[in-house]
């Protein structure tokens, strides 16, 4: 058992390695003890260094983060891995790696606080295992007026926070829970889900069109919804290349 977590930052851009480092400086659980600028040498300061967690991400050249995430499982002593990436799709090949969570750009901090509690339970805490990041059935389950309905999430087309519940649009009808809507995204997080403000989060094989607004802001058009959801400026240029690929 150690008192800290030992953690390299894995990523090619500079600014989102000093971004990352900034958050995790707020946690003391964690420390920082190098970083990467690609998948090759995230294998070598792994090898070198022996940190407990990789905060890891997964669009790389040459050998991108799902290779270096393999070559570190085969280590002696392989760390804990955290995939930290603007690109939902990646997510189920992801977990193949016994990945503790998968962070999407722009991290959100109430989720990075989760993140860390997940690698002080792992490492910190070894003999208490973490949560199983989603049930096997692959149905999302919801309470509304004291009925518990089992939807495909798939079938979701965009969720909602309306104080004081969560509203969950659905293909065949709508849902108020009253469950957190940063709950229902770490639920959600091995399917093609994305955070396109502060109160949505969309389902990208829904998205129709992008309408600029203001500011560099946009309004998102949905398959299956007649209303227009805005985009806020911080999370448009990930939105944006995550529909790209």
């Amino acid at each position: 058992m150690t008192d800290r977590i030992r953690t390299i930052i894995v990523d090619d851009e500079r600014y989102s390695r000093e971004e990352l480092g900034f958050l995790l400086m707020q946690y003391p659980s964690i420390e920082v003890t190098g970083e990467a600028g690609s998948g090759e040498e995230a294998v070598l300061k792994t090898l070198q260094l022996q940190p407990d967690a990789v905060f890891l991400d997964v669009e790389m050249p040459l050998m991108n983060g799902l290779a270096a995430a393999e070559a570190m499982l085969e280590m002696k002593k392989p760390p804990k891995i955290v995939f930290a990436t603007a690109y939902p799709q990646f997510g189920a090949d992801a977990f193949q790696y016994e990945a503790i969570d998968y962070l999407l750009k722009p991290i959100d901090e109430d989720r990075l606080s989760e993140t860390v509690r997940r690698l002080e339970k792992a490492i910190l805490t070894p003999k208490q295992q973490s949560p199983a990041p989603m049930k096997s059935c692959g149905k999302l389950s919801l309470e509304e007026e004291g009925q518990i309905h089992f939807i495909d999430p798939d079938d979701i087309i965009y969720i909602s926070r309306e104080d004081p519940f969560s509203k969950i649009v659905t293909v065949h009808r709508e849902f108020h829970v009253k469950t957190p809507l940063k709950e229902l995204e770490a639920k959600l997080r091995l399917y093609p889900f994305f955070r396109i403000h502060k109160s949505y989060i969309v389902h990208l094989k829904y998205a129709k069109r992008l309408v600029p607004w203001f500011n560099g802001a946009y309004q998102l058009e949905l398959k299956g919804s007649s209303e227009l959801l805005a985009v806020s400026r911080n999370y448009a240029k990930a939105f944006r290349e995550a529909l790209e690929l």
